[in-house]
């Protein structure tokens, strides 16, 4: 897929590939402007099944734009659940302790920094907050999150689709793929297409649609649409691909116990990570879109609750007005609604 980004600025990019701790190939996208970044790095992390670029779309003023202009030294992290590397059948420990903190290493070498600042979203946030209650990037000073965070919430009709849909649907197909509705192949990717189009009524996109259908039950599900303008409406046709079943099977086992629940047994998360005191003294800020339908903005606010029991005002949460899940970072008004309260509490002293 070749990216489509926000409109046309004078960006030095490269690509930094670097390894996970198990080996596994990953790359971290470096964007400067024209002038040297007085501020330190601040990385960026995707959800399930998109890529770093879900971060760039074409409004006059991208999260990125806004970054690279208020001095920041950006970089854009793909980890294994982005669709520009080979589909894996990922979870959430595996990120959190193989992908994340390499990621961090290779920032702070290549920058020779010693602190680091992060912006995550949905999959990106549960993985990395993982990493970071879990001791495992302390060179991560300010975590601002969107979505969810250690304790997702999701409507009821999205928790019975967890709970009997998924184990169902596990059995016929490793992955779900937003790209069916651009090509589709073989009996479970059209037997779903087919249902999302008849199920789904609220816009033309099918990849859109898809999307709905695969993170949730909403009508979308993702963003609302008057939110988006209409060339970001079309470019995230070529966003969304594979997201594999093994994410939505670990999601159903954190939904019913109310916090994120690791499922492989690696020493480095044990099983009350999520609700041990955390292993961290970053400041956290939570973003939550009032009318989120993929994770309800309660997510935000037990973890943030959570967190201020150990360390009352020390973090932040906002909770959005008319905005959803993914357009708190791509809306058409995102850069004047949104994008002034990220910079300042990145700016706010720790």
């Amino acid at each position: 897929m070749q990216p489509a980004t926000s409109p046309a600025r004078h960006y030095r990019e490269r690509t930094v590939p670097f390894l996970a701790r198990d080996g596994r190939p990953l790359n971290l996208v470096h964007v400067r402007g024209e002038q040297e970044p007085r501020k330190g790095p601040v990385v960026l992390v995707h959800g399930a099944g998109v890529r770093a670029n879900i971060f760039r779309a074409p409004v006059e003023q991208s999260l990125v734009d806004a970054l690279v202009a208020d001095g920041y030294d950006v970089w854009l992290e793909n980890w294994r659940a982005s669709i520009d590397l080979e589909p894996t059948e990922w979870t959430l420990d595996q990120a959190a302790v193989f992908d994340h903190p390499s990621a961090i290493q290779t920032i702070v070498r290549e920058t020779g920094r010693d602190e680091v600042k992060a912006i995550i979203h949905c999959q990106g946030s549960t993985s990395f907050m993982l990493s970071a209650v879990a001791g495992l990037v302390p060179q991560v000073k300010v975590i601002l999150t969107n979505a969810v965070s250690l304790h997702p919430v999701v409507p009821r009709a999205a928790q019975r689709k967890l709970r009997y849909a998924v184990p169902f649907v596990s059995h016929m197909t490793p992955y779900l793929d937003p790209q069916w509705g651009i090509s589709v192949h073989g009996i479970t990717p059209r037997f779903i297409t087919l249902v999302v189009k008849v199920s789904h009524h609220e816009c033309d996109n099918l990849v859109c649609k898809l999307a709905s259908f695969t993170y949730g039950t909403g009508h979308p599900t993702l963003w609302r649409h008057e939110n988006l303008n209409v060339e970001t409406h079309e470019w995230l046709k070529h966003e969304f691909a594979k997201v594999p079943l093994t994410f939505f099977q670990q999601m159903n086992a954190c939904v019913r116990a109310g916090h994120l629940v690791p499922v492989e047994g690696y020493r480095e998360l044990p099983e009350d990570v999520a609700e041990r005191p955390p292993e961290t003294d970053a400041r956290f800020v939570f973003f939550a879109g009032e009318r989120n339908e993929c994770f309800l903005p309660e997510s935000q606010r037990r973890t943030y609750e959570h967190m201020s029991r150990r360390r009352p005002g020390h973090h932040a949460l906002h909770v959005l007005p008319g905005y959803g899940h993914l357009d708190v970072f791509m809306g058409k008004d995102a850069a004047r609604d949104v994008f002034p309260l990220i910079l300042a509490e990145l700016d706010r002293p720790v």
